[in-house]
């Protein structure tokens, strides 16, 4: 039986352990706000089978645009990664993973719940959790429309998708066609020339992250 080996960091402090989780033990990252925190938000990173991790960059900017705008940020590790325990499950795994972290930090906070972010693959199991459990606020970044059979869903959330029009990785366009179909319409914002890992527009990314989450997040 794994025993979480984390607390809740005092104001302006980060902490790193594990809970347990679906498997067996899953390491998070926690940060928190300078002042007392408006709420918490689950940070979801790229695929683990490509290298992505809780230390990804852009999931670390986006945690810390989190804080910059007054929330506890969570940061978890899907199972086979770092100190998280199992092994790559094709999303399904992953998606109970970050239900699980998202269930253990809001009671152990007590804080409420603000809402959910991702990077990549993060991102669509970001979006795949908004849909099944709500979210008061969405954040993705580089979201592979391409996972999904069909139409993206629209969760009843305030929801901002942020794309590089020059992504590498995913099929952008399509990406990109896909959210700008939906209704009620997502808050669509479009770097323009970023690549998938947004390379020298990170401070970019941090302020839409922050403003995102500063005007709905509460």
């Amino acid at each position: 039986m794994t025993h979480a080996s984390i607390e809740f960091p005092a104001p302006g402090h980060q902490t790193r352990g594990v809970i347990p989780g679906p498997v067996g033990a899953l390491e998070l990252v926690v940060s928190s706000p300078q002042a007392q925190a408006r709420g918490l938000i689950v940070v979801a990173h790229p695929h683990p089978q490509h290298g992505g991790t809780l230390d990804n960059k852009v999931t670390y900017m986006i945690a810390r645009a989190v804080v910059e705008a007054g929330f506890v940020a969570v940061r978890p590790n899907y199972r086979g990664i770092g100190q998280s325990q199992g092994a790559y499950d094709q999303g399904g795994g992953e998606l109970e993973d970050l239900r699980a972290v998202r269930r253990w930090a809001l009671a152990e906070s007590q804080l409420p719940d603000s809402g959910l972010a991702g990077f990549s693959f993060g991102a669509w199991l970001a979006l795949e959790l908004a849909k099944a459990d709500g979210a008061p606020a969405l954040l993705t970044v580089g979201l592979p429309a391409e996972y999904f059979d069909g139409q993206l869903p629209r969760p009843d959330t305030a929801w901002r998708a942020i794309f590089g029009d020059a992504d590498e990785v995913i099929d952008v366009d399509n990406a990109i066609n896909s959210v700008r179909a939906l209704r009620p319409a997502v808050d669509l914002q479009i770097m323009a020339g970023a690549g998938h890992f947004l390379h020298g527009r990170l401070g970019e990314l941090r302020r839409l992250a922050s403003h995102h989450f500063d005007t709905h997040g509460d």
